[in-house]
């Protein structure tokens, strides 16, 4: 698997597959995002930081769909976008992870995987259900796509096991399973170590850099790790009250005085 880069070593990034342009997003009087523009470069990882109510994960709603801004645009591979809906989101190529688990807990790992590959069906009702012809030979390429997934991820032996019986950062590995079942150019975390402990932790963030290295998914994710952020980012974007206060290589946001006073804790 990649170790995690600390050395600062520059990599090369595509041109931007993801523009977000002067997104304006309020629900009611209260303002969730302000003004706030970014380019995402095709096999980069660009981390999204900031406080608790910053508007971190009202973006990630309103590059997938879920929410319709007020104000600006989100241009998705040249495709500009205004009312977008969440399907539509992923036929296009974008897959998300939540916050919180949303895993069917009967259900085996192989099972909630599948569940990944919906968009990649197109048999019928009747053909699903006789499982005939386009039925049975998509189950076939879906199931092979899945065991691929589950061997990239290291789950050989708990494959069958149904996921609530998981230890919680295992559950979150099926979880970023699912997404890459869904073969995304573009994937969307949000907060995928939260709840883990710190073995868990660099398990996942290795996991993050081979899906990014060695499938060439380009990531955005949302991070309250500061130290897995600079270790793993290559761009980082910071959100304070909803409003953009900085951006650029973890080096460059660490030596910001506004992320210091809003993020890091104000020095003396």
């Amino acid at each position: 698997m990649s170790e995690i880069n600390t050395s600062g070593d520059k990599r090369q990034f595509g041109e931007a597959i993801l523009k977000v342009e002067n997104i304006s997003l309020s629900f009611g009087g209260v303002q969730a995002i302000s003004d706030v523009g970014f380019e995402v470069r095709k096999n980069e990882i660009l981390a999204i930081i900031g406080p608790n109510g910053a508007g971190k994960s009202s973006m990630l709603n309103v590059i997938n769909g879920v929410y319709h801004p007020q104000v600006g645009q989100v241009t998705f591979q040249g495709e500009t976008r205004h009312q977008m809906k969440t399907h539509h989101t992923a036929e296009m190529g974008i897959a998300r992870t939540f916050q919180n688990i949303a895993l069917f807990p009967g259900m085996t790992v192989i099972d909630n995987i599948m569940t990944g590959r919906n968009l990649k069906m197109k048999a019928n009702f009747l053909e699903q259900a006789f499982y005939l012809g386009r039925s049975k030979r998509e189950e076939i390429e879906n199931r092979e796509k899945v065991e691929e997934i589950i061997d990239f991820l290291r789950i050989q032996p708990i494959r069958k096991t149904p996921v609530g019986r998981l230890p919680y950062g295992m559950q979150k590995r099926v979880e970023l399973g699912r997404a890459l079942a869904a073969e995304p150019i573009l994937m969307l975390l949000d907060e995928p170590m939260s709840g883990m402990n710190v073995e868990e932790k660099e398990d996942m963030c290795r996991f993050i850099l081979d899906v990014n290295e060695d499938l060439g998914i380009t990531i955005v994710l949302i991070e309250h790790d500061m130290g897995v952020v600079m270790d793993i980012s290559d761009r980082i974007v910071v959100l304070n009250y909803g409003e953009k206060i900085a951006s650029g290589t973890p080096k460059e946001v660490a030596g910001n005085q506004k992320v210091i006073e809003a993020y890091l804790g104000v020095t003396k």
